[in-house]
Protein backbone atom coordinates (compact mmCIF):
# COMPACT_ATOMS: atom_id res chain seq x y z
CA UNK A 1 0.00 0.00 0.00
CA UNK A 2 1.68 3.81 -0.61
CA UNK A 3 0.70 4.94 2.35
CA UNK A 4 3.93 3.45 3.76
CA UNK A 5 6.30 3.68 0.45
CA UNK A 6 7.80 5.98 1.49
CA UNK A 7 6.64 5.52 5.34
CA UNK A 8 4.87 8.75 5.06
CA UNK A 9 2.96 8.19 8.25
CA UNK A 10 4.77 5.53 10.44
CA UNK A 11 4.04 2.65 12.61
CA UNK A 12 0.87 4.48 13.52
CA UNK A 13 -1.31 4.19 10.62
CA UNK A 14 -1.82 0.89 10.85
CA UNK A 15 -3.64 0.89 13.87
CA UNK A 16 -5.63 3.75 12.40
CA UNK A 17 -6.45 2.24 9.36
CA UNK A 18 -7.39 -1.42 11.66
CA UNK A 19 -9.52 0.34 13.43
CA UNK A 20 -11.46 2.15 10.82
CA UNK A 21 -11.49 -1.04 8.32
CA UNK A 22 -13.44 -2.98 11.42
CA UNK A 23 -16.29 -0.36 11.81
CA UNK A 24 -16.03 1.14 7.61
CA UNK A 25 -14.54 -0.92 5.74
CA UNK A 26 -15.59 1.54 2.79
CA UNK A 27 -14.18 4.50 4.29
CA UNK A 28 -10.96 3.17 5.29
CA UNK A 29 -11.06 2.06 1.27
CA UNK A 30 -11.52 5.26 0.39
CA UNK A 31 -9.12 7.02 2.81
CA UNK A 32 -6.23 5.06 1.43
CA UNK A 33 -7.50 4.99 -2.51
CA UNK A 34 -8.20 8.83 -3.33
CA UNK A 35 -5.54 10.89 -1.05
CA UNK A 36 -2.59 8.26 -1.16
CA UNK A 37 -3.17 6.29 -3.98
CA UNK A 38 -4.40 9.12 -6.35
CA UNK A 39 -3.54 12.62 -5.19
CA UNK A 40 -0.24 12.23 -2.82
CA UNK A 41 1.13 10.28 -6.17
CA UNK A 42 0.32 13.16 -8.83
CA UNK A 43 3.15 14.53 -10.21
CA UNK A 44 3.82 18.36 -9.43
CA UNK A 45 4.20 18.98 -5.80
CA UNK A 46 6.49 17.04 -3.47
CA UNK A 47 5.74 15.50 -0.44
CA UNK A 48 7.38 18.24 1.65
CA UNK A 49 4.97 20.63 -0.39
CA UNK A 50 1.78 18.11 -0.07
CA UNK A 51 2.11 17.96 3.59
CA UNK A 52 2.80 21.40 4.00
CA UNK A 53 -0.45 21.76 2.74
CA UNK A 54 -2.64 19.01 4.35
CA UNK A 55 -0.90 20.78 7.96
CA UNK A 56 -1.93 24.16 7.29
CA UNK A 57 -6.16 23.47 6.52
CA UNK A 58 -6.14 20.85 9.45
CA UNK A 59 -4.52 23.46 11.84
CA UNK A 60 -7.24 26.06 10.64
CA UNK A 61 -10.25 24.03 10.22
CA UNK A 62 -9.46 22.82 14.04
CA UNK A 63 -10.18 19.00 13.02
CA UNK A 64 -9.97 16.54 16.02
CA UNK A 65 -6.05 16.47 16.97
CA UNK A 66 -5.17 13.30 15.92
CA UNK A 67 -5.73 14.00 12.33
CA UNK A 68 -3.09 16.73 12.42
CA UNK A 69 -0.64 14.59 14.60
CA UNK A 70 -0.62 12.26 12.18
CA UNK A 71 -0.07 15.04 9.34
CA UNK A 72 2.63 16.49 11.93
CA UNK A 73 4.22 12.68 11.88
CA UNK A 74 4.42 13.00 8.04
CA UNK A 75 5.54 16.54 7.87
CA UNK A 76 8.59 14.96 10.30
CA UNK A 77 9.22 12.14 7.73
CA UNK A 78 9.95 14.18 4.68
CA UNK A 79 12.59 16.02 6.65
CA UNK A 80 10.28 19.19 8.12
CA UNK A 81 12.03 20.24 10.97
CA UNK A 82 9.83 20.95 13.99
CA UNK A 83 10.53 24.57 13.74
CA UNK A 84 9.36 24.72 9.86
CA UNK A 85 6.23 22.79 11.16
CA UNK A 86 6.14 25.89 14.04
CA UNK A 87 6.09 28.22 11.17
CA UNK A 88 3.66 26.96 9.14
CA UNK A 89 1.41 27.19 12.34
CA UNK A 90 2.15 30.61 13.02
CA UNK A 91 1.35 31.89 10.02
CA UNK A 92 -2.20 29.95 10.26
CA UNK A 93 -2.55 32.02 13.20
CA UNK A 94 -3.45 35.03 11.06
CA UNK A 95 -6.41 33.55 9.37
CA UNK A 96 -7.01 30.51 11.61
CA UNK A 97 -7.04 32.75 14.65
CA UNK A 98 -4.49 31.91 18.06
CA UNK A 99 -7.50 29.65 19.55
CA UNK A 100 -6.84 27.18 16.54
CA UNK A 101 -2.63 28.06 16.52
CA UNK A 102 -2.49 27.20 19.94
CA UNK A 103 -4.19 23.99 19.88
CA UNK A 104 -2.45 23.09 16.67
CA UNK A 105 1.67 24.12 18.95
CA UNK A 106 0.31 21.60 22.19
CA UNK A 107 -0.33 18.62 19.24
CA UNK A 108 3.16 19.96 17.44
CA UNK A 109 4.96 19.46 21.19
CA UNK A 110 3.10 16.29 21.85
CA UNK A 111 4.46 14.47 18.24
CA UNK A 112 7.91 16.34 18.92
CA UNK A 113 8.17 14.49 21.75
CA UNK A 114 6.93 11.25 20.66
CA UNK A 115 9.83 11.37 18.01
CA UNK A 116 12.43 12.38 20.32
Amino acid sequence: MWIHEPPLFGPGIDATLKSLESTSPDLARCLVEFPFADVYTRPGLDLMTREMLTVSPLTVLGYPQAELKDDIRGALNVCFMPGQILEIILQMAVYAGFPAALEAVKTAASVFEEAE
